[in-house]
């Protein structure tokens, strides 16, 4: 499978990963301008994009940016739908890393909820429904995600799907150590 030629939907009762759409702007708009959502999002290595959006136009120039990275086999930015309420409450990332580090050829996943799915039985149901995918989706060995000490109900979350702390450094584009990963194989 080539995600980056056929990206596929994934489903569960609760949620339905796709990939992001321009539709999805007024939604996103609600988890990008969450100040309470912001501290769990991963940015490391993102050139400075902290991913804050207040307005439509800026979240408008993120969705752009997220094809554009899609066309070019960077990145896939997924839109995760709560079928319960028809409504786009986050998305989730992934790519292939390639590095000189501990994490060569290892499948990132990061997830960004609004902050009221900031919770351990949601974010378990997210990840557990795309993390047995990644694997055949990026060709990859394993899967790291980012998850700050603060973040208890995702660390929960994690730990129940199968993930433990790594004890290596993820090393960025400009050379700066980042901690806080987690690994998956």
């Amino acid at each position: 499978m080539n995600i980056y030629e056929s990206c596929p939907e994934l489903e569960n009762e609760k949620f339905l990963l796709r990939l992001v759409n321009y539709e999805d702007c007024e939604d996103l708009l609600k988890v990008y301008s969450d100040k309470n959502a912001l501290p769990f999002f991963n940015s490391d290595s993102c050139d400075g994009d902290i991913f804050y959006y207040e307005t439509k136009e800026r979240m408008t120039e993120a969705l752009n940016f997220w094809n554009m990275a899609y066309q070019n086999g960077w990145f896939v930015r997924l839109s995760i739908v709560d079928k319960t309420v028809a409504s786009v409450i986050g998305t989730i990332e992934i790519c292939l890393r390639v590095s000189e580090d501990d994490f060569d050829h290892m499948g990132i996943l990061r997830v960004d909820v609004r902050s009221d799915y900031e919770k351990e039985d949601v974010l378990y149901d997210i990840m557990a429904l795309i993390t047995p995918h990644i694997y055949e989706m990026l060709g990859c060995d394993g899967i790291i995600t980012k998850v700050p000490v603060y973040a208890v109900e995702r660390t929960k979350a994690i730990q129940r799907i199968g993930f433990t702390k790594s004890e290596h450094f993820l090393i960025g584009k400009t050379g700066y150590a980042y901690d806080g990963y987690w690994i998956m194989k």
